[in-house]
């Protein structure tokens, strides 16, 4: 059988599962409250919590990632500026006209998409998302129409090959000292995890299943739809319709409110519009950082919050103003609606399946069949169970990681090799979990049920390789 050939039988799969998905999977909110009722009711048939107290774990999980879920909109929010500034967006635009047909689209979006997310999930996040819309709009404007729900699904790859990368949030967690399981297997440092022959192993593997699968996925451009039949608004250059608003929101003052009129500027609006105090304020965040990174470990060096105050810094050097990086922030926070909403949701299961003992009786089940040579395997399938529930990496592993790793110490496996095996779970059914597709989906104003059917098909390709790799690569440190 010839590549076209291959490719033809590839690409009709992609469409038919597309189509499947199109018209049965439902949007990430309704994914989240179907989960909701799983855990519940499974709670309350397998673990001897009642209703009423597995409604009362249901609350008290409900607001126990607060913290977590404001971080993740700023890295949203910040991560858009940045890529949507002037210099950033015109590198975007100066390498988005690279492909020449809509594979060779898909290869480049899923290959600029992984790298991102391996590096760090939330640029990942981010990246992936903007460059499917600027590689998009660069085919239009030559005439070329690359199929837009297979390259947002390409944007969407960074979240199946982040936990094997230095952001990796079981990893991150298990080498903090006193983190929560100290004293079940001890500090395990990123040098006995990620940073192994078998985390870059298996990132290899991930990266040389997802892009030509992506690429074998594109269809024909007569069958592709393009970026203006799902986000018009990005092709349009017609700015007589744009409407000027003020840092707080609303319009901007017209004529009769004087200052414009007499040609003055008010002291308000000079302190809006002051480089001086975006350059202060951003200098001073640098110092900081600098500080921080100069003094810790890789470990230390890869926290959250300072990634989101970093971008905040480099938001406002790209701006220039404090009112122009307002104005980029306001832009960003509508695609941060659905994680606003939906984290409460999750959290709450999160509370139902650690409240219960839920989550300890379904590890304890799966690993008590793990051998040494099988157990790789075994945390794997645990890490993509959980993940369905429990969209969190770090929220996933607080949960069960103790379990993981006592297992592992009893069988003798490095605890490392089962952080990876773990993660590789929770990373892997991101693929069919629409939870983190949220960002990308308000960014490309896509809907999960257009991309998922590509991602699902996906997370089936890799299947076996993820098997084959957890299984043969060996553990060297």
């Amino acid at each position: 059988m010839s590549a076209n050939s291959s490719q033809g039988v590839v690409q009709r799969v992609g469409q038919r599962v597309s189509r499947w998905s199109d018209r049965w999977l439902p949007s990430p909110f309704i994914f989240a409250i179907g989960l909701t009722i799983i855990a519940y009711v499974a709670a309350i048939a397998l673990t001897p919590a009642g209703p009423v107290e597995n409604v009362v774990n249901w609350y008290d999980g409900f607001w126990t990632l607060l913290e977590f879920a404001m971080q993740m909109v700023l890295v949203l929010v910040t991560g858009y500026a940045v890529a949507d500034s002037d210099l950033v967006s015109g590198f975007l635009d100066r390498i988005a006209s690279v492909p020449q047909s809509g594979a060779q689209a898909a290869a480049f979006v899923a290959a600029v998409s992984l790298l991102a997310g391996y590096v760090h999930w939330g640029v990942g996040l981010i990246v992936g998302a903007l460059f499917a819309v600027f590689v998009a709009r660069s085919g239009a404007e030559r005439g070329m129409t690359f199929h837009y729900p297979l390259l947002c699904a390409c944007g969407y790859t960074s979240q199946v090959i982040w936990h094997v990368g230095p952001s990796t949030s079981a990893g991150l967690l298990s080498a903090t000292e006193d983190h929560v399981f100290v004293d079940v297997f001890g500090v395990i440092p990123l040098s006995e995890s990620v940073f192994t022959v078998y985390a870059f192993g298996l990132a290899v593997l991930v990266f040389a299943t997802v892009v030509p699968t992506m690429y074998l996925l594109a269809p024909e451009e007569g069958d592709a739809t393009g970026i203006g039949e799902y986000a018009p608004g990005y092709l349009s250059t017609d700015e007589s319709s744009t409407v000027t608003e003020t840092d707080d929101g609303g319009p901007a003052p017209t004529a009769t409110d004087g200052g414009a009129a007499t040609g003055t500027t008010a002291p308000a609006d000079r302190l809006d519009d002051s480089r001086s105090i975006a350059y202060l304020i951003g200098i001073g965040m640098i110092v900081y950082v600098a500080i921080r990174v100069s003094g810790a470990s890789i470990g230390g060096i890869l926290d959250l919050n300072l990634f989101n105050f970093f971008f905040i810094a480099l938001g406002l050097f790209l701006y220039g103003t404090p009112s122009e990086y307002m104005g980029a922030i306001r832009d960003a926070t509508e695609s941060a609606a659905g994680i606003i909403l939906q984290f409460p949701f999750y959290a709450g299961i999160l509370g139902i399946v650690s409240g219960s003992g839920l989550s300890d009786l379904i590890a304890e089940v799966m690993l008590s069949v793990a051998t040494v040579e099988t157990f790789p395997l075994i945390a794997w399938l645990l890490g993509s169970f959980m993940n369905f529930f429990v969209p969190s990496g770090g929220g996933e592993w607080g949960i069960i990681g103790g379990i993981v790793g006592r297992t592992a110490n009893e069988l003798g496996v490095p605890v490392g090799k089962a952080i990876i095996a773990y993660g590789v779970g929770d990373m892997h059914t991101n693929m069919f979990q629409p939870f983190w597709a949220i960002p990308l989906l308000g960014i490309t104003q896509m809907r999960a049920r257009d991309i998922l059917g590509y991602t699902l098909i996906l997370m089936i390709v890799l299947t076996p390789v993820l098997a084959f790799g957890l299984y043969f690569l060996p553990y060297l440190s």
